[in-house]
């Protein structure tokens, strides 16, 4: 049975009425969220996007700004997750508590507010004809982590299981024989919020910037992980970045389109939870074509200005 609390001080610790990592109050964070991986990230879009900030806090390599969106007029906040699904598991985790726990009882709410949250992030490109520049609206995940094994949420759909399934064949059959890990990487695929993925992409067609609707696959690191072969150390699944690339997921219309490392996880754990949840990354890397854009701040303003209309649009 799932507990409601009371939870513990070791459980969620709380100092001064804020989370431990966050160090927010629960009224310091708005209802509809942005989040970024790097911290340096989340002033660069206040400073864009936002006036009238009255939550600027910065604890343990952790931003959030809080303010009202110049264009909608909407509440925002902008917070870091931190590179890799370790790290976001603390952050949503500390999200979602802020909004469902009474910190006074230390009990969950009856009737918590709704969420709606957006990553907004870079990737690397797995098509050929991917531009750079383009963004990826994630339609599903597919996470080569293991942070979401630790929560047992239901699969979305039908092509969930198919992903897990075709996936896991594909990188069992590509590492050695003799690999020590050989069949021990278990993939958990997720699907973004219908209602947002959609937004998402109604709002990139009103205000013409390139995208497109795939699969993005989260892995656990940046080099190995994604095929990127530097080190001394042998590799596990050779050419990972190529063999999902090619891959035919089974679902009309949909490729593997990008790699990165938090979108998996943040679709497991938040419509897992029932809230909405979404994902709007730019190629900033293109793995077959190797190449990578150095300047790459107008394709963050573009996937940024995105997701803010789509979060007042779903209001």
């Amino acid at each position: 049975m799932k507990r409601t609390g009371p939870y513990t001080v070791s459980d969620l610790p709380i100092f001064n009425n804020k989370v431990y990592h966050l160090d927010l109050h629960p009224e310091e964070l708005a209802r509809n969220i942005i989040i970024a991986g790097d911290p340096e990230r989340v002033p660069f879009i206040a400073e864009e996007f936002l006036v009238d900030c009255d939550v600027d806090r910065y604890h343990r390599g952790l931003r959030t700004i809080t303010g009202t969106c110049r264009e909608t007029g909407q509440r925002v906040s902008i917070t870091t997750s931190g590179m890799g699904t370790p790290s976001l598991e603390i952050v949503l985790n500390e999200v979602v508590a802020l909004h469902e726990i009474d910190f006074r009882t230390m009990t969950r709410k009856e009737a918590p507010e709704p969420l709606t949250i957006i990553r907004v992030g870079t990737s690397g490109g797995l098509q050929h004809d991917t531009a750079l520049g383009t963004l990826i609206v994630t339609d599903y995940a597919v996470g080569l982590d293991n942070t979401g094994l630790f929560y047992n949420a239901a699969p979305h759909d039908e092509n969930c299981e198919l992903l897990e399934k075709s996936v896991g064949q594909c990188l069992e059959a590509a590492a050695d024989r003799d690999s020590r890990f050989r069949g021990k990487i278990f993939p958990y695929a997720s699907r973004a919020s219908a209602a947002v993925s959609s937004a998402l992409a109604r709002e990139a067609d009103r205000l013409s910037v390139r995208y497109k609707k795939g699969i993005t696959v989260s892995n656990s690191g940046f080099f190995a992980n994604q095929g990127r072969d530097i080190s001394r150390v042998p590799v596990t699944v050779p050419d990972i970045d190529g063999l999902l690339a090619a891959l035919d997921t089974g679902i009309a219309g949909l490729t593997f389109e990008n790699m990165e490392m938090e979108a998996s996880f943040l679709l497991h754990f938040m419509c897992g939870l029932g809230y909405r949840a979404g994902v709007i990354c730019a190629v900033i890397d293109n793995r077959r074509e190797n190449r990578f854009a150095e300047h790459y701040a107008q394709y963050i303003k573009d996937a940024v200005h995105i997701a803010l209309r789509t979060l007042h649009s779903l209001s």
